[in-house]
């Protein structure tokens, strides 16, 4: 498995770069993101992730087993695609009271027919589920672009702008799931979801339990150590832009800085023995920061479906559905 883990993240890591080479940065990106880092010091967690009531119409369509819920994002970009939120609501058995499961995909993820079939099996357990498009993803992706290929990039005011997106994005669809009656919740998070949905733990309450694979925690390693951030690194270095210029906006966007409201929820981490991306060291030490918190070791690299299913087992097997 070593073996095949490892040439699976390289040759994901090589095209990420190669992807990533074709976005520059002009020399008014320290300036830039300067003017960004002066603008929100000092702001609180959860007045940074805040946004209005999502005003996304008399959803009473509720009722059907699929139902798309669109509205605009609270905070815009230049790509048209990019601002309108998409949700795929997966009604379960038990109507719009019963607890849902927030599904919150990896980047670069190409398909969601494994999240459909995950929200089948929450569906025989009694949950309804929601498939969220991240910002950059699926119906968000700007025409002649990758899926996800702008989420993360060397531009730092449009990858926190994006991060900003998703998890205001998801407070928005928790107040329009308790409005319809639903006041229990849980996250399936895997890699920039992981990332998303553990900001979103620490301005949220009301979840039963949390489950977060290969969750990016250490910022400044997937920038400046990953194999993944090469292309990144490289970009910043050229227009002037150092380790220490990023770490002035981590308080805000990195897990590590907060802890969730729910403390006494079970939370579930999972690291790959065997991922460069997001190394499992990084993991533990967000499992000693967020006392109560599981951590499980899984082996495969970063991308790979033996961490879903070995979650799944132990969702299962905790009672927790």
């Amino acid at each position: 498995m070593s073996y095949s883990a490892r040439i699976l993240d390289w040759g994901m890591c090589t095209m990420m770069d190669l992807i990533q080479r074709r976005h520059r940065l002009t020399l008014h990106a320290p300036r830039d993101w300067r003017i960004y880092v002066d603008e929100h010091r000092g702001s609180p967690r959860d007045a940074y992730f805040q946004a209005p009531r999502a005003m996304a119409g008399d959803y009473t369509l509720l009722a059907r087993q699929h139902t798309v819920l669109r509205w605009s994002s609270p905070f815009l970009t230049p790509w048209v695609e990019n601002n309108q939120v998409h949700v795929d609501y997966y009604l379960g058995p038990g109507g719009t009271n019963a607890p849902t499961v927030l599904l919150l995909h990896a980047l670069m993820s190409a398909s969601d027919i494994g999240y459909r079939r995950w929200a089948q099996r929450f569906h025989e357990r009694g949950w309804n589920a929601c498939f969220l498009h991240l910002p950059y993803h699926y119906s968000r992706k700007p025409a002649w672009r990758m899926n996800g290929e702008l989420a993360i990039t060397a531009d730092c005011v449009r990858t926190a702008e994006g991060l900003r997106q998703g998890v205001a994005e998801a407070r928005q669809l928790l107040a329009l799931l308790r409005h319809h009656g639903c006041n229990e919740f849980a996250l399936w998070g895997t890699s920039y979801g992981g990332w998303i949905g553990a900001l979103l733990l620490s301005v949220e309450s009301g979840f039963r339990w949390a489950s977060l694979m290969a969750p990016i925690v250490d910022v400044g390693h997937a920038i400046w150590h990953s194999p993944a951030g090469s292309a990144t690194r490289r970009e910043l270095r050229r227009v002037g832009m150092s380790e220490e210029h990023i770490a002035e906006h981590l308080p805000l966007v990195s897990p590590l800085h907060a802890t969730p409201l729910d403390a006494s929820a079970p939370m579930l981490l999972y690291a790959g023995t065997h991922d460069r991306i997001v190394e499992a060291a990084d993991v533990e030490r967000l499992h000693h920061a967020w006392q109560g918190s599981t951590i499980t070791h899984v082996d495969q690299g970063h991308f790979g479906y033996a961490m879903m299913r070995r979650s799944w087992e132990d969702v299962v097997r905790l009672g927790l559905l």
